[in-house]
């Protein structure tokens, strides 16, 4: 058994139409550069960022995804990967909290029939929903039990992306009665949601992160969006692609966390010493050892960039096969999603430790916030280990084995 190739398929979704892929890469860089301005401050106060959704609902970003004649951007995926890498790069919190919004806003087309589907992307256009939330595996799970006609939610999730700022939640539960998982949307407005923002991480803490407690809340039969089963009689291919789309989003942010801080720490490097401390030291431009670091580093970044173009050619090309997709073709890509998995977290890990290293003593001043590069990096690693992964890629390798359905935290 080799390793995974990379099925062909169209670079582009048929049926989208709007301002183009240019038009979005520079919202995002001009959106990159908006929060790159204050990154330092807002991460340091951690207050919940109402106001960076603001600039995101502003800039049209959350509609992104959404088909132009839905009232979206009509952009792809390939874009919307992109958008994510380049914010990441600014404000990876930020990123963390688009990326989610973009997974969970779209997923409603894989888990449920088309016109419901739908009809929940209208609405959350129209109203310029943000979502959070999350469909990985929890302990203890979410329960949903049906109460007569309807369904009530009952249960805690520990950690929720976006739950501070979330107009709408997305999460597992699980049935009572047989044990299915479940894909549910509620809204945290609802009696008997309670949120709170107890979550004290030391990164990534603009994420909008928290804990929520489901306490009785009605369940509509329309906001059960359908099953999250493993088992192949339920899961298709082309439904089990929800898995590598949304760990893709994962791989984006972390190779933005490296590109981010290689490129602050080469503006820092080449503006030499501070005349006002003249002693410490700092990365000159000429240092032999600075320049074999940082070329390390950037060897390590485009490699990992460059295993990741190709599980993104595989993950639209399996999007574009459709029903046509088969189980060995969709093991393919998963595994190639897991290698660029692998290959973003060393990346994200290496970069974030060893610029501070390169910047010498001034990283540790926190008006610099080069830290903040570094902590990002290892709470998102934390919550998204690789050693999984890693035992996927040598299982299949070694015993052709299908990796297993696994959906991003």
């Amino acid at each position: 058994m080799g390793v995974a190739t990379v099925p062909s398929g169209p670079l582009s979704e048929s049926g989208r139409t709007g301002p183009g892929r240019a038009h979005w890469l520079r919202v995002a860089r001009e959106t990159a550069d908006d929060l790159a301005t204050d990154a330092v401050a807002r991460e340091q106060a951690g207050k919940a960022p109402f106001d960076e959704v603001s600039r995101l609902r502003e800039a049209e970003l959350l509609t992104l995804l959404v088909p132009a004649e839905s009232g979206g951007g009509g952009a792809d995926w390939p874009t919307a990967y992109s958008v994510v890498r380049e914010i990441a790069a600014a404000d990876a919190a930020i990123a963390q909290l688009l990326g989610c919004h973009y997974f969970l806003s779209w997923s409603a087309r894989f888990f449920t029939e088309p016109a419901r589907a739908a009809r929940i992307e209208e609405r959350s256009t129209a109203e310029q929903w943000c979502w959070g939330g999350g469909f990985a595996h929890q302990e203890p799970p979410l329960t949903l039990t049906r109460a007569g006609g309807a369904h009530v939610l009952d249960g805690r999730q520990g950690y929720v992306t976006g739950v501070l700022v979330a107009d709408r939640l997305a999460v597992r539960a699980v049935r009572a009665d047989t044990g299915e998982p479940l894909a549910v949307v509620v809204d945290p407005a609802r009696y008997g949601v309670v949120v709170d923002g107890d979550t004290d991480t030391f990164g990534q803490r603009l994420a909008a992160g928290g804990s929520v407690e489901f306490d009785a809340v009605p369940v509509a039969a329309d906001d059960i969006l359908g099953s999250l089963s493993a088992d192949e009689e339920v899961l298709s291919p082309q439904v089990a692609m929800v898995s590598p789309v949304g760990r893709l989003v994962s791989v984006q942010l972390r190779l933005g966390m490296a590109e981010g801080v290689l490129a602050e720490a080469r503006e820092y490097s080449r503006a030499g010493h501070s005349a006002s401390h003249p002693a410490w030291p700092v990365g000159s431009p000429q240092d032999p050892q600075v320049l074999a670091a940082y070329g390390e580093l950037t060897v390590l970044t485009r490699a990992a960039s460059a295993l990741t173009d190709q599980a993104l050619a595989a993950v639209h090309g399996g999007l574009a096969r459709g029903e046509d997709l088969a189980y060995d073709e969709y093991a393919d890509i998963s595994v190639l999603v897991a290698m660029a998995e692998a290959a973003a977290s060393r990346a994200a890990q290496e970069s974030t430790a060893r610029a501070l290293d390169i910047v010498g003593t001034r990283s540790a001043s926190s008006r610099l916030g080069f830290d903040r590069f570094w902590r990002n990096a290892r709470t998102h690693t934390l919550y998204e280990p690789v050693a999984h992964r890693l035992r996927d890629v040598g299982d299949y390798f070694l015993n052709g084995a299908h990796p297993p359905f696994v959906l991003p935290v």
